[in-house]
């Protein structure tokens, strides 16, 4: 428990982190990745190069810092750590290396003038502190998918079952448990882990649930990422037959139960989530527009699914954006999503709810627009597929 003289310090060091902290976080991780190659199949490499792990974690130690005294300001972001985490299979055998490699990156960055042995040991408090908090959080869900119908804990065995080609990138996996036995079904929204070898090295990553499950197989899609390791993988070598070890179902961002109008905006694979929301939300009869933003038609995934949903379900209304013209297939609009473009395919009232995913500055682009069109912030939610950051 953190003490007032070690609250005080924790506060005292925000200005630090606020214009260092993402030096101190990269300096962390090639320490520990260097240092403690066990833990590597946890991080995304790429997320690693392209800074955005250093920047997830400095935002989130910054929040933590800010809000020491009131924990429960952090909001969400607790319970988006939690999910991934289990998604990912962290264990409590984890945190202590996490926290001795912390404390050697605060100290080996801000220097020993002043990083005190004081600093260090409220750090040392702190960080205890949150790993208490993260742990005994994330047993409490792995404990509850064990114990769900259909659920289990760590690694289970999954066949690939067929694998369809949804666009030029995008490929959808259906999978089910070698096992033969139910699994636990998924909130619309939420992710699954995958574990798996490629070349002798371990590689866990998560992907979106693409459809609902019904207790007898998931189905992710995946878009061909340049120079991803898994995604080619995938792409390229998991066949028909193929086995892999999969981790139960997690993720917070999940569809709400709502008689407000819903709609769900994405871009390019960040369509991926809102297919299963959507497939949740139309035997309701509750009123959807669904936006979906691509490049060309030649990468648009899912529109012969969309509109055949549409044929069948009057609430439906969906809307298509190509950032380029394609005379192969019609799109709505061409160019890039506008705040006008918005307004006109948005519900006349602005009391709905809102789901958007896509990549970074699509999703910023999107929440300013939201707001400028009077649609309640509170109504509107999003999530990231890599690490979390600030949408600005």
């Amino acid at each position: 428990m953190l003490n007032a003289e070690q609250r005080a310090i924790i506060k005292a060091t925000v200005p630090l982190l606020e214009t260092g902290g993402e030096t101190l976080t990269t300096h962390f991780y090639q320490m520990m990745l260097n240092e403690y190659p066990e833990v590597r199949p946890l991080f995304n490499q790429a997320h690693q190069a392209s800074g955005d792990q250093p920047r997830a974690l400095a935002n989130g130690v910054l929040m933590y810092a800010r809000h020491i005294d009131q924990l429960e300001q952090l909001g969400g972001l607790v319970g988006q750590i939690i999910n991934k985490h289990v998604a990912l299979q962290i264990l409590p055998e984890h945190y202590p290396i996490v926290g001795r490699c912390l404390l050697r990156a605060i100290e080996e960055v801000l220097g020993k003038d002043i990083a005190t042995a004081e600093v260090i040991d409220a750090w040392g408090a702190a960080y205890g502190q949150l790993a208490d908090i993260l742990i005994n959080a994330e047993e409490s869900l792995y404990k509850q998918k064990e114990e769900a119908d259909g659920g289990w804990r760590g690694t289970r065995e999954f066949r690939l079952a067929r694998r369809v080609e949804e666009s030029r990138e995008i490929v959808s996996f259906y999978f089910t448990p070698v096992d033969g036995k139910p699994v636990l079904k998924a909130e619309p929204g939420q992710y699954i882990g995958l574990r798996l070898m490629i070349d002798g090295v371990e590689h866990r990553r998560n992907y979106s649930l693409s459809a609902l499950c019904d207790g007898g197989e998931y189905r992710i899609s995946v878009k061909r990422e340049s120079g991803g390791t898994v995604s080619n993988y995938l792409h390229d070598h998991l066949m028909v037959g193929d086995t892999l070890q999969l981790f139960p179902p997690a993720g917070d961002f999940t569809l709400a139960a709502s008689d407000k109008p819903l709609v769900l905006i994405s871009g390019g694979v960040g369509i991926t989530p809102t297919l299963a929301m959507l497939e949740a939300a139309l035997p309701t009869g509750r009123p959807v527009h669904f936006i979906h933003c691509a490049r060309n038609g030649q990468v648009h995934a899912f529109r012969e699914w969309l509109d055949t949903q549409a044929a069948q379900h009057p609430q439906l209304k969906r809307f298509y954006c190509y950032a380029e013209a394609d005379d192969a297939a019609h799109a709505n609009a061409v160019g890039l999503l506008d705040q006008h473009l918005l307004g006109e395919w948005l519900p006349r009232e602005r009391d709905v709810d809102v789901y958007f995913l896509g990549p970074k500055p699509f999703m910023a682009a999107v929440k300013r627009q939201l707001l400028a069109l009077g649609v309640p912030e509170r109504q509107t939610r999003y999530e990231f597929f890599g690490p979390a950051a600030a949408l600005v």
